[in-house]
């Protein structure tokens, strides 16, 4: 039998987006969710994350909360369709990766973490979590993570 290393997954809420009166993919992110991601990548950058990944889901507001955070961390974010919206197999998605940042939604993520953990979870907007080997390793809201950028 093989052994299978797998990495850790980090999944990364998108930042607060505009409010939604029409198309809910086109949905930008606000002036503070830019600052909730800018805060994110410093967090990652301080705290010495070396990602292999970034997968994203193609709506606007998480595409661009992935392009920011990842401006600092020499990592390509991929878009992946698996992260618009619904429910997500984050091993499968994740698999011969390495350690993998993914931007996306709620409930998406609350649900996939409590699949891999046992562990309930929310993420706030902006948020991030951390998972290694079935263990929710941080839940991280976005004033902690302000906090460990302004390090």
């Amino acid at each position: 039998m093989a052994i299978v290393e797998r990495g850790l997954i980090y999944f990364l809420r998108h930042g607060d987006a505009e409010a939604g009166d029409g198309d809910d993919a086109a949905r930008d992110l606000t002036l503070r969710g830019e600052r909730q991601a800018a805060a994110a990548g410093r967090a990652l950058a301080v705290l010495k994350v070396k990602l292999d990944a970034c997968l994203t889901s193609p709506k606007v507001r998480a595409e661009r909360t992935a392009r920011i955070a990842c401006e600092g961390l020499d990592v390509e974010v991929e878009v992946a369709v698996e992260l618009a919206g619904g429910p997500i197999d984050a091993v499968r998605l994740t698999a011969g990766r390495g350690d993998v940042l993914l931007v996306g939604h709620e409930p998406d993520f609350s649900e996939a973490i409590e699949e891999l953990t046992s562990a309930r979870a929310k993420l706030r907007k902006g948020g991030l979590a951390c998972v290694e080997d079935g263990v929710l390793q941080a839940l991280l809201r976005p004033g902690d993570l302000k906090s460990v950028a302004a390090e």
